[in-house]
This record gives C-alpha cells, structure tokens and sequence, in this order.
C-alpha cells in the first residue's frame, strides 16, 4: 500500500462515525487533494466548541458559512456574528461557478446550490429584527461585571436592585436605572438610609459615568422592551432546517464594551434558561462569533472569567459556541483549552513575531507523521485549512490538511431590495421591532417625587397658614389688651392725685365751719 492510500485508509477509519456528521472537505497530502478522503465532524462533539482561525483573505468567512450551511441542513439553528456584513448572502443560492465544479470533483461530493432560512438580527438602527434585553434580567452581579465596578460600587447596585424589587419598581431601561441611581442620594436619600443604609454619592457618581460610558456606544438602543426570547434562535422552518440568524455588527466595530455586553448577557440568558442536554447526539443551537478578539480585547478581567465560566458550562446545554478571528493568540488560553475543533487555515510570517506566533499555534495541533504542521500552516492556499476535531468518543481525530468545500449559498451580501424582502416577510420583525415605553422605575420615581413635592408644598402652605392664624390672634389678643388698660377720660380725672387732693381740700373746709 504506497503512502497515499496508507494516509486516505487513517483519514477515512477516523472520520466514519455512527451518529450524523457533517462533512467539511476532503485531506490533502503533499499538496494533492485526496479523492474521497472525506474530513468530517460529528454533531455528537459539536457542542464542544471551536475554533476558525487565518490571515486575512485566507477562507475563514466561507468556512463559517460551510458549517451554518450543513448544521442547518441537519436542522440545527444557527447564529452568525456578522461583523463584517459578508454573511447575509445564504438566503440566497449559489450562482455556481467552474471553479467550484473543480473543486468539488477533486473532494469527491456532489455541489448543490441551494438557499437557506435566514432570519436579519440587529443591536442598533440597521434594518432587521431588534434584540433587546431589561436591566433587570441583567441583575446586579452581570450588571456590575460588565461596568467593571469595585466591590463598593456593586454593593450599592445589589442596594439598588433591591430597593426595586421592594417597591415593584421596574427597571427596563438606562434611563431608570440613572434615575434610581440620582434618587438614592438625592431625594430619596433618608428612605434609603433608614432601610439600608447610608449610600454614598461618590459610589453612585462613579457607577452614573460608567453608565454614561456604556450609553455612548449605543447601549440605550438595547436595554428596553420588548425582551428578545433566546427560544426564538431555536427555530426550524417547514422542511425541518434551522433558521440562520445573522446578527448585523457592522456598525459597532468601534463599539466593543456593547459587543461584549450582548454577548454576555446573550450566553447568561441561554445558559439559564435552556434546559440541560447532557450527553445527547446533537446540539440545540450553535453560535458563531466572528472577530472574537472584539469581545476579549476590551473585556474586564471580572468579564473575561464570566465568560470563561460559560463557555466551560453551556456545552452541557447543548449550545456550542466557535470563536472566528485572525489568530488564535487572539483568544485567552483558559477559553482555547476549551475548543474542541480547530480549523486553522494559513498564516503569514512577514515578521519575526509571525513565526513565533506561527510555532505557537503549530504546538496547539495533535503530532502527525505525514505533516510538518509549522510548514504546513504557511503553505495552506485559500479555501485550505488544517482540521483537527473530536470524535465520538472525544478523541483528537488525525490531523488533515483539508480542501474545504464551497458554500452552497451565496458568496455575498444580500442587495438592498433582496434584504427588504426577506424583512417583509419576517414574523420576528413583527414581534420585536415595536418600541415599548411602559411606567418603570423613571416614571414611577419622578411620580414619586412630584408626590412628595406636593405633600411638602401642602403641609408648608398648612404651616403658613397656622402661622398667619397664630399671628392674627396674637395681634387679636394685644389689641384687647391694649384697649382693656387705657383708661376712660372721667375716671382718670377723678382718680388722679389733684382731684383727690381737691375734694379732701374742700371737705376739710366744709367741717371746719
């Protein structure tokens, strides 16, 4: 048996698995494809998270595509992180081309161009179905982990969300919770102070500018009603094919602290509310996020073990999460031990720091007797990666260069009539799409506070009043006395000492004679 056939017998032995797979190409050796030789990944492992990594130009976007083309065939939901809008393309078929007939014919599998159910999600003002979520099902631990609050600083939110709860005072938006915040030193200040203590406006004036912070990258079109359902990603059309939600990013490129606050909030969510899997055949839902590093550059390190903490947990939920980024350095290594497939398509050494970083990510990869994965990774061509997954039984399968196959949708983005659509007809956008400004915590508190200005005006008009009362019967009370003591002219002359000296004059007189 020559080598080739050796190599075609280990990849196709280690790629033939008893549950569903989906298929990602066929292996190449010393640069030839290998007919047949098919590189597959088990639906059983894909909760396992992963991994699709290159330089720029190299395939990772068609990758990316290939796999939410196949888990949605196989009626899995997908949801796609469309950072640089080139992914809205799969609600519409391949226009096929002979490059792709070649390709095909070399890997050995059939090209179908076809469409897929496309749902258009959006964060911001762009067209397509809005995600929002209320500051209350955010709570106060994600809420202060994503502010990157001190221990004092959380301490007055948990206060804070507390006092809602009390008082059934909703809080859905920034704008209430800025309002609890001002009220809680202001106002409210001695309510506050007799149930919980005294709160101090230095806390509450720190935790206000990094709300602030947030608010100026575009969080207040986010918290809100009406609440995204994380069951509605889990949703398959009538001929039981996952719907594909691309989420459109391209406008928060610079804006990763709202980036980072979807996607943490967005695992929480699912994490809590979907049901555990356990050791099933297939994942429930699998997330794609494009330029990963978006969310690890900015992030906190209370952030970052948040979302390390999730992605080890919410495997056992049935969701698989992958990472797509230039390299993977990108991603911190407590989360990329955690990765069980990795698609590595071809790196750049145009410097010395490349090659260092290129020997890195070749260590990241099983040994293999027919590769030398350092040299390998430099020579990959475009729509070329390495491939190194789990199976069935959670073992590394054999390292393989691989001839990716093409998309069977669109390589491109959707036009503006197309997207237009696709949006008509979308009952989501129905759903979610209108604004809700119910009575929350804002309405509420400043309900509250014209109430007490009014209860204070009344009792300081009722203090006026008692007041002026007081002083009219003051003024009563001395205008009798006054009047009582002043003496009648008559009786003053006939009591005064010259009168009375007069009349005992003439009576002396009178009984003298």
């Amino acid at each position: 048996m020559s080598r080739t056939d050796d190599f075609s017998k280990i990849i196709t032995e280690s790629n033939t698995f008893k549950g569903d797979s989906v298929t990602l190409g066929a292996a190449m050796l010393n640069g030839e494809t290998v007919t047949g030789a098919h590189v597959k990944i088990p639906l059983k492992t894909m909760n396992r998270h992963g991994l699709i990594a290159g330089a720029t130009g190299t395939g990772k976007t068609k990758s990316l595509q290939v796999l939410a083309e196949n888990l949605s065939d196989k009626g899995i939901p997908v949801l796609l992180m469309d950072i640089k809008g080139d992914l809205s393309g799969l609600a519409q078929p391949s226009p096929g081309h002979p490059k792709i007939d070649e390709r095909h014919e070399k890997i050995g599998l059939p090209f179908e161009a076809k469409p897929f159910p496309v749902e258009i999600l959006t964060l911001s003002e762009q067209d397509g179905v809005r995600l929002r979520a209320t500051v209350s099902e955010f709570g106060p631990v994600l809420l202060s982990r994503i502010l990157d609050l001190s221990e004092t600083q959380s301490g007055v939110v948990a206060v804070i969300f507390q006092y809602c709860d009390d008082n059934k005072m909703p809080v859905l938006d920034l704008k209430d919770f800025k309002k609890i915040l001002q009220y809680a030193t202001q106002e409210g200040k001695a309510e506050f102070t007799e149930a919980y203590g005294r709160i101090s406006t230095a806390s509450t004036g720190a935790i206000l500018r990094k709300v602030i912070e947030l608010e100026q990258q575009g969080a207040e079109l986010f918290f809100g009603e009406t609440s995204f359902d994380v069951d509605d990603l889990l949703r398959v059309d009538d001929d039981g094919r996952g719907y594909i939600n691309i989420l459109r990013l391209t406008d928060i490129q610079d804006r990763p602290k709202l980036f980072s606050t979807f996607m943490l909030s967005l695992l929480a969510e699912i994490y809590s509310t979907f049901p555990e899997q356990g050791d099933s055949d297939r994942p429930e839902l699998i997330m794609f996020i494009d330029e990963a590093h978006l969310i690890f550059n900015e992030a906190s390190k209370a952030l970052l073990n948040q979302i390390e903490s999730i992605v080890k947990l919410i495997r056992s939920k049935g969701v698989g999460l992958y990472f797509v980024t230039q390299n993977p350095t990108d991603v911190p290594e407590a989360v990329l031990g955690q990765l069980g497939l990795k698609i590595q398509h071809a790196l750049r050494a145009f410097t010395a720091k490349d090659r260092k970083a290129i020997k890195l990510t070749a260590q990241n990869y099983p040994d293999s007797e027919y590769y030398d994965t350092t040299e390998v990774l430099t020579s990959l061509g475009i729509g070329e990666a390495l491939v190194s997954a789990l199976d069935e039984k959670g073992r590394p399968t054999p390292l393989a260069a691989t001839m990716m196959r093409a998309p069977m949708s669109r390589m491109d983005i959707l036009t503006e009539v197309e997207l237009s659509t696709l949006l008509s007809k979308s009952k989501m956008v129905k759903k979610y799409n209108e604004t809700i400004d119910r009575e929350s915590a804002y309405e509420m508190l400043n309900k509250k506070i014209k109430q007490a200005e009014a209860e204070e005006a009344k009792e300081k008009a009722r203090k006026e009043k008692e007041a002026l009362k007081k002083a009219e019967s003051k003024k009563r009370t001395t205008s009798t006395r006054r009047k009582s003591t002043r003496m009648n002219p008559i009786v003053k002359v006939l009591t005064s000492a010259t009168f009375i000296r007069s009349v005992f004059g003439i009576l002396t007189k009178v009984m003298k004679k």
